[in-house]
């Protein structure tokens, strides 16, 4: 589940990026796995909602969001699940160095 203290709040300058995003009206299946999905059938859909989010004016925006969050779930600034899980990963392993 997504870390909901750290979502910045109501104000709407916070969300104003999301109306820029190329994802914006899409079908959110294509970001999102239905349950059960595995194999090549996730591979593709997920090529294809990085596909999307490459051509996003505001894919770095939607990434840190992603990142500060920890979104659990879907391709969000070209980051699929799994690749979050690595970054989270080198974050907390750096963490545990410089403590």
């Amino acid at each position: 589940m997504a870390d909901l203290s750290r979502l910045p709040g109501p104000n709407a300058d916070f969300w104003d990026w999301q109306l820029d995003s190329a994802c914006r009206g899409l079908d959110s299946d294509i970001f999102y796995h239905p349950d059960g999905e595995r194999g090549s059938a996730r591979e593709r859909r997920v090529s294809t909602a990085k596909a999307i989010c490459a051509a996003c004016p505001v894919m770095a925006q939607c990434r840190a969001h992603a990142l500060k969050t920890k979104e659990p779930y879907g391709v969000w600034g070209g980051l699929g699940e799994e690749d979050r899980e690595v970054i989270y990963a080198q974050q907390a392993s750096q963490s545990r160095l410089t403590s």
